[in-house]
């Protein structure tokens, strides 16, 4: 507890600092993509850290851990936990809604809060991501306030900052509940708080770039269901204001599958804010500070779709 305290205080003091980043130099990172079907002794996943690990990457972004036909068993996520910590490349978590939105009791009832905070103790329990390279992370359950929500972290790289932030596809997890919809409000606000650190973090830094990863693409067509509310108004409005007012390239990555089409994909920009969908198995993302764009797609895949904005 004194460590976590300390480290709190630390995370604290980096953030406030307000010296220039280093300078840009060129390298790349992975993104494996949302799992869309069971795998099969984990195949899509086994060939994405395979791949991933013979290449030359500063780490790799797992963009959820289960299908939501896999079960919500500790079993499963301590076996995807070990082949994630098996790969070479340091590996960071980006939670999907099928990790745990739609998981069930046997009685029927949803284990959806219960199967989050497991999630939470099997992955986002310590200052380091999984794999080979364990990179230093600084994870907003290092505020007292927010000490629940360890899956929201960040890191950097040479002069770009990068962080996750719970936003699971499916609307967001908004339920249509009576009285207070808990776990998606207090998300919410957590989620707010967070961007608003990353954002000011990157800024008074002076960064080149801001790469966020996330589970639902917030500028995806509204599909409300039967809530009819849209679950990413909010995030969306606050990842709009804060790129915009951010002097450096903001990406969005996520894992929101649409229809599959095989077509060429790239980043879809506005202004300075651009956001891509991850392909399966994986997506490499070079950054190299020469070019305009900062961000250049270098390995695709048939299956990889890219979505731009609203508006576009």
């Amino acid at each position: 507890m004194k460590a976590h305290f300390l480290f709190g205080l630390f995370a604290c003091s980096v953030s406030l600092w307000i010296g220039p980043a280093a300078a840009t130099d060129t390298f790349s990172f992975g993104v494996v993509a949302h799992p869309d079907r069971t795998m099969t002794e984990e195949t899509d996943l086994r060939e994405a850290i395979s791949e991933s690990d013979a290449d030359n990457l500063a780490f790799v972004v797992a963009n959820g851990i289960k299908a939501s036909e896999e079960p919500c068993s500790d079993e499963l996520y301590q076996r995807r936990k070990a082949l994630l910590d098996s790969a070479k490349n340091g590996v960071i978590v980006s939670l999907a809604g099928s990790d745990w939105t739609g998981c069930r009791h046997a009685n029927g009832r949803s284990a959806a809060i219960g199967r989050l905070n497991r999630l939470r103790e099997l992955f986002f329990t310590d200052e380091f991501s999984l794999g080979g390279s364990r990179l230093p992370l600084v994870r907003q359950s290092a505020t007292a306030k927010f000490r629940n929500y360890g899956e929201n972290a960040r890191w950097e790289v040479n002069g770009i900052l990068f962080a996750t932030v719970n936003a699971p596809e499916n609307n967001n997890h908004f339920l249509l509940d009576a009285g207070r919809n808990s776990e998606f409000e207090d998300r919410v606000v957590a989620n707010r708080e967070w961007l608003h650190r990353v954002f000011t973090y990157a800024s008074l830094r002076k960064m080149d770039g801001v790469v966020l990863f996330s589970s639902g693409n917030p500028f995806a067509p509204v599909n409300r269901g039967p809530a009819k509310h849209d679950g990413f108004a909010e995030l969306r409005k606050q990842i709009l204001t804060h790129s915009t007012r951010f002097q450096g390239k903001t990406l969005l990555i996520h894992g929101h599958s649409g229809v599959p089409k095989k077509i060429k994909p790239s980043i879809r920009w506005r202004g300075d804010l651009g956001v891509l969908e991850a392909g399966v198995p994986w997506t490499k993302v070079n950054v190299d500070p020469t070019e305009a764009a900062l961000f250049i797609v270098s390995k695709s895949t048939s299956r990889m779709k890219s979505a731009m904005p609203a508006g576009q």
